[in-house]
């Protein structure tokens, strides 16, 4: 009989052992890149997004609820100054520009480019889409993930219609429950909007019930993100505004935008690693 009884491993170290892949992928230059790369993008392409959806509901819907939905959407992903900032700037622009609907188009379009490629990687797949499939599949991608946040704003705007009238005189509370559900609408569709990204951008078929959890996943840790912005961004705040100045709000953006894009990626990561014991990936081009 042994002297010495093994001690048994702790459950932490087995949930360690598997998270320990994806962090090691984090690490790596080539997620920073592809994350980078889309933070870029979303940088080019948030303002001339909030112009075109704010114009189509305030010109071609004339929904006035929809508008303010618009607002406080903008005010949950950017609170603080910098949704103040952006609400001042895009509140008085004219008619629906061709202009920004195109920019919006080009620069949108490379948000996916990079995914798709971070995405394939993370799947094992070594053949990307050729240029003219990438741009095809990211319109596509546009027009739905752009289509949810429409619709994300029209629940809310209904919502907000409803209550409006339940509240009456109590203005705090109406506050509270608007902004409760906003988030009640959409979080559901966030998590939907990342569904499809990991399930129809990458370039092979991907079975939905492996991603559907990761994006459910990702969508609550996006949303945990918020709270977590609320309470350390005062500081670093600061600290930005000193090191980029006029650039403040650009730089804001971009880090936030980086920091989501790395989470995205962790979750098809983490979504992927089933693929090492099973199949060889199966190519769409």
């Amino acid at each position: 009989m042994s002297l010495f009884t093994p001690i048994p491993p702790s459950p932490w170290t087995g949930r360690y052992q598997r998270v320990r892949p994806t962090l090691s992928y984090l690490a790596e230059t080539e997620a920073h890149v592809y994350a980078l790369a889309v933070a870029a993008c979303v940088l080019l392409s948030f303002y001339p997004f909030l112009i075109v959806i704010l114009t189509f509901c305030r010109d071609v819907l004339r929904w006035p609820a929809a508008v303010e939905a618009i607002y406080l959407a903008l005010n949950d992903f950017l609170p603080g100054e910098v949704g103040a900032f952006i609400r001042r700037n895009i509140q008085f622009r004219g008619s629906l520009q061709v202009t920004s609907m195109v920019v919006l188009l080009i620069t949108a379009n490379g948000i996916f480019e990079p995914l798709e490629v971070a995405l394939n990687r993370a799947w094992g797949v070594k053949e990307n889409r050729s240029y003219l499939r990438n741009q095809l599949i990211s319109l596509g991608m546009i027009f739905l993930c752009g289509g949810l946040a429409l619709l994300s704003l029209m629940l809310t705007a209904t919502n907000q219609a409803w209550v409006s009238q339940w509240a009456g005189q109590w203005g705090a509370i109406e506050s509270w429950i608007n902004v409760v559900l906003f988030k009640l609408a959409a979080l559901p569709i966030s998590i939907l909007a990342l569904f499809f990204i990991y399930w129809l951008l990458p370039n092979r078929k991907v079975e939905a019930r492996k991603v559907a959890p990761v994006a459910i996943m990702v969508g609550l840790v996006l949303e945990a993100l918020k709270y977590v912005q609320l309470l350390v961004w005062p500081l670093f705040g600061e600290k930005l505004r000193r090191e980029y100045g006029v650039f403040y709000n650009s730089a804001t953006i971009l880090l936030w935008s980086f920091i989501v894009a790395m989470i995205i990626l962790a979750g098809a990561h983490w979504a992927a690693q089933s693929r090492v014991s099973g199949p060889s990936p199966d190519t769409v081009s």
